[in-house]
């Protein structure tokens, strides 16, 4: 699969898609970019948030645009290509990198700020990054949640089984089981039955969801026979509903088999678990917050 085009190598795109002096939306212009110059395999690439990269690269180039006057606001995310995009686009019609845009900044705009890695604002710029800053945040956020992730496996794993079960139902209580007036209770280690931990959803414990959680080395596969086993201590409660926590993994007999039974029974991995942990603030705290703005247009108008 060819990689996806980086923010820079969509300016082109945009400003040839203006040659016809239309006025169009930001959300137009992504979508007849994307259009024009990407497979389907690259418009399906996500970022950790879950939105399209292409269309976050697009609105990068957009705005870099906009910065020079190469595009002109005519209203709130409305867009139109001026002189110097149309001299922009005659000069470079196979594409234009940050480094030849930065010779079109108007002087003065401080906008063009140094990277970290340069000693001086005006120290010249040798390259063109391949992802545009909010991918830069939150691809940096997500290589920082894989180490936390990793680590709260190792611990889990390490930890004696009532510290793991108590945690695995603190998880549950923080995702919202449990209700306003329900609660969690772990069973007895030495006569749980299969059962690891019961939540009731309401006071009266009219609706019930019970809890295995097993630590399993982070790379061992839980089979098909220890969610029979599961199955069966939840026959044996008459129960319709449970959840299987691991810190290893399902293979695929088990999950097969999870999916074919009458009972519900939801399957939550160790890379899943770790994922819902932070998520929910379970076993770890914010060490620093980073909030990222934008202009707000209501102010201006």
């Amino acid at each position: 699969m060819a990689a996806l085009p980086s923010w820079d190598q969509f300016m082109v795109p945009v400003l040839r898609l203006h040659a016809d002096g239309e006025v169009r939306s930001l959300r137009s212009i992504r979508s007849a970019v994307a259009d024009a110059t990407l497979t389907e395999d690259q418009r399906a690439e996500v970022l950790p948030s879950g939105s399209a990269k292409s269309d976050n690269r697009i609105g990068w180039a957009v705005s870099y645009l906009y910065r020079v006057g190469a595009l002109e606001r005519q209203a709130r995310g409305q867009y139109r290509i001026t002189d110097i995009g149309r001299r922009i686009l005659a000069d470079y019609p196979d594409g234009i990198t940050e480094v030849q845009l930065r010779r079109h900044a108007r002087p003065g705009d401080t906008w063009w700020v140094a990277r970290a890695h340069e000693p001086a604002a005006t120290a010249p710029v040798t390259a063109t990054p391949e992802i545009d800053p909010t991918e830069q945040v939150e691809e940096g956020i997500a290589r920082i949640h894989a180490d936390v992730a990793a680590e709260l496996l190792t611990r889990l794993h390490a930890s004696d089984p009532a510290f793991f079960e108590q945690a695995v139902l603190d998880l549950l209580v923080a995702m919202g089981y449990g209700g306003a007036d329900g609660r969690a209770t772990r069973t007895q280690l030495s006569n749980d039955g299969g059962i690891d931990g019961i939540i009731d959803q309401d006071a009266l414990g009219l609706s019930r969801v019970y809890v295995q959680a097993k630590r399993y080395a982070l790379d061992a596969s839980v089979g098909r026979p220890e969610i029979q086993g599961f199955v069966g201590a939840l026959h044996g409660q008459s129960a319709n509903q449970g959840v299987f926590i691991t810190t290893g993994r399902f293979g695929p007999k088990a999950r097969e088999y999870a999916e074919g039974v009458a009972t519900r029974v939801v399957l939550i991995d160790g890379q899943r678990l770790a994922a819902l942990m932070i998520r929910y603030g379970v076993g770890v705290q914010v060490r620093r917050s980073v909030q990222i703005v934008e202009v707000d247009e209501d102010f201006f108008e």
